[in-house]
Formats: structure tokens, C-alpha cells, sequence
């Protein structure tokens, strides 16, 4: 059996007739993503059509072979509108028509008016109330949730809070001692740089023992705090409404407050002040070795002068604050988690949304401690 050869398509042609009040394209051959590839054609085609820009008329009569990318090549460098006299076959008009209709055209400049910004702007500012609304409102369920547990102990979620104490608080102690170690060291060597120059080497313990006790060390453990279970928590709530488990809940009568957001908030409150201790102690640590390698101020002058030099109400206030940090922390984590859509790109919005305003509200609330108890304790 005797196959017949497949035919090879015309190359595209362009041919150019001058007249005195301009000149007349002819097109011919296949215009096609056939004619257009062969040797050499598509650069000869580009480089002629860029150097007709006032063409009279258009006479496609002569083309064999029109198809959408042919079009597609005219209709560009028309600039995606029908110059003056075009003649063509009724095939043709048709591909043209469709890539007229199909192709984008260029987004035209927008001149925005005041009331076009009031209303962006306005609707901005109406989500971030509709938020602190959300937030409060939150805040009032977790009220009204411990009320009811302190009247019924034996009913409350133990068992999870124990899990949350346990994945918040255990599992964070490496990263938190290593963090706070590294910081105390780096602290305790920049500033025995400056207290060498005027011979006050004894005076590193009163500044590391009361900057890192009553602010570094807390906010620092609420910082990693805020990025580890923070985020842990929108993405656990997060991926409950992805997977509608929270829509089974609420069909079920499971209340969301008492079983997601009591739990993880009673549990990191509880452990927010266990942490910031152990984060100030590696902290102390670390400053204590830097300060005998740099100082040589010895660890038995460290434990000897610390207690002289911050009181306990330091202390006290370090701890106040730990609790309110992890509160906070776990409560926007909840807020965030369960305002996540139930797609994965809403999931990764919540959950950077959640770590940087947990962050955010950590430091204002510490600016506020500071500026309250400015005398206590100093």
C-alpha cells in the first residue's frame, strides 16, 4: 500500500506596491504556524511587516492558508485594531474576528477619584474594626468559658490542656534555652566593651541581671513563642475548617470555645511564665560565661551580686507579663485560625497574619508594662 507524501505548505509572502499616497501590502503563501516556521520565513515576515507603517490598504485575497497564529502575528502589529481598508476572504475575517474578540487588550489608564480611595481605604479600615470586634468578642467567650469551667471543674478539658502543655512547653525548652544562651552571651560581650573603658567590669551583672530578667527575657520567649505555637495553633484551626471539621462541631453542638480556644489559651498562659524563666536563666548563663572570658568576673561574684542588684518585684512583673503574653499569643492564633477560608492560600495567609500580629501586639503590650511600672521595682 502506496502512502502519499504529505505536502509541504507555502511559505508566507509579502509583497509591497507603492503609490503616491502610500503603499499596498499583499499577503500570500500560507500564513500559518507551517508557512511561518520554515527556514527563515518568521524573520523575514517580522523584519517586513516592521518596516511598512503606512500601508494604504491591506489586500489578503492571495493568502492560501490563514490560521490563528498567522492572525494572531497581523493583529499585532495592526495594533490590535483594523487599519483603514483590509481586503480579505470571508474564511479569513472569521480567525480575525475571533482573535480580535479573544485577544486582551491593553489596560487603559485609570484615574482614580477621591471617592474611589475613600471607599478602598474606608472598607480597609471597616475590616480591621470588624477584626477587634471578632477579637473582643473572643476574648468574651474565653471570660464566660472559665466562668463555667471554675463551676464545673470536673467537666473542663483537661486532658487536651495537658497535651497543649506538653507540646507548648516541653517540646520548646531546646530552642529556647539555645536562643536565650546566644543572646545572653552576645549581650554580656557588647556591653563589657563599653564598662572596660571606664573600669566599671562589676557593674555587667546589675545591667544583665535587670535587662534580662524584667525584658529581655520575657519578650524574647514570647517572640519564639508567638512564631513556634502561634502559628502551630492558626494552623491547627486552620486546617479544621479546610478539612470542615469545625462545621461537624457545629452541627454536632461541640461549643468551639470551650474545645479549641479555652484549651490552647489556659495552656500557654500556664506555660508562657515557665518558659520566660527558663529562657532568662539560659540567658543568665550565657551572660555569666561571657562575662568571665571577657571580665573575668567570676560565677560566685555573678550569684552573690545578682540578688543585690534586682529586686523581686522584678520578678514578679516579668511573670505578669509571660501570662499576659501567652494569652494573647494563643488567643490571636485562634482568631486567625478561625477566620481561615477552607482553601490552602487563605491557610498560609492566616497563619503569617497570626505570627506577625501576635509579634506586633507581644512589643506594644511590653511598651505598655513599661511605661505602667516604670517605678517598680527599679
Amino acid at each position: 500500500m502506496i502512502f502519499p507524501m504529505p505536502t509541504v505548505p507555502k511559505p508566507a509572502k509579502l509583497s509591497v506596491t507603492d503609490l503616491p499616497q502610500g503603499c499596498i501590502i499583499g499577503l500570500g503563501g500560507c500564513w500559518t504556524a507551517a508557512g511561518l516556521v520554515q527556514d527563515g520565513v518568521w524573520q523575514d515576515m517580522n523584519h517586513a511587516l516592521k518596516q511598512q507603517h503606512h500601508a494604504v490598504e491591506w489586500n489578503l485575497t492571495e493568502l492560501d492558508q490563514l490560521d490563528h497564529l498567522g492572525a494572531q502575528v497581523l493583529w499585532n502589529h495592526w495594533g490590535k485594531v483594523w487599519p483603514g481598508v483590509v481586503k480579505l476572504k470571508p474564511e479569513h475575517r472569521a480567525v480575525l474576528d475571533r482573535v480580535d474578540r479573544f485577544t486582551t487588550q491593553p489596560p487603559a489608564s485609570i484615574r482614580y477619584s477621591f471617592s474611589h480611595w475613600l471607599q478602598r481605604y474606608g472598607g480597609r479600615v471597616w475590616s480591621g474594626f470588624a477584626q477587634v470586634a471578632d477579637f473582643v468578642r473572643l476574648v468574651g467567650q474565653l471570660v464566660l468559658d472559665l466562668v463555667q469551667l471554675l463551676s464545673s471543674p470536673r467537666l473542663g478539658p483537661w486532658r487536651d490542656v495537658s497535651g497543649h502543655l506538653y507540646q507548648f512547653g516541653a517540646t520548646a525548652l531546646p530552642i529556647t534555652a539555645l536562643v536565650g544562651f546566644l543572646i545572653g552571651v552576645v549581650f554580656a560581650y557588647l556591653t563589657s566593651q563599653q564598662l572596660r573603658l571606664f573600669g566599671a567590669d562589676a557593674f555587667i551583672v546589675d545591667i544583665l541581671g535587670l535587662s534580662l530578667i524584667r525584658e529581655l527575657g520575657p519578650i524574647l520567649a514570647a517572640i519564639l513563642m508567638a512564631g513556634r505555637s502561634g502559628s502551630a495553633i492558626t494552623a491547627q484551626v486552620g486546617v479544621m475548617r479546610v478539612t470542615e471539621e469545625l462545621d461537624a462541631m457545629r452541627v454536632m453542638g461541640i461549643p468551639l470555645g470551650s474545645r479549641l480556644v479555652m484549651p490552647r489559651a489556659m495552656a500557654l498562659a500556664l506555660v508562657m511564665p515557665l518558659i520566660s524563666v527558663w529562657t532568662t536563666l539560659a540567658a543568665l548563663a550565657g551572660g555569666m560565661v561571657s562575662a568571665e572570658l571577657v571580665l573575668q568576673v567570676s560565677p560566685a561574684f555573678f550569684f552573690e551580686a545578682l540578688p543585690k542588684a534586682v529586686s523581686v518585684p522584678n520578678l514578679y512583673l516579668a511573670l505578669g507579663k509571660s501570662l499576659v503574653f501567652g494569652l494573647l499569643i494563643a488567643l490571636t492564633g485562634c482568631h486567625f485560625g478561625l477566620r481561615v477560608q477552607p482553601n490552602t492560600e487563605s491557610l498560609g495567609r492566616g497563619t503569617t497574619a497570626s505570627v506577625v500580629t501576635a509579634i506586633t501586639m507581644v512589643i506594644v503590650v511590653d511598651a505598655i508594662f513599661a511605661v505602667v511600672f516604670k517605678d517598680v521595682g527599679i
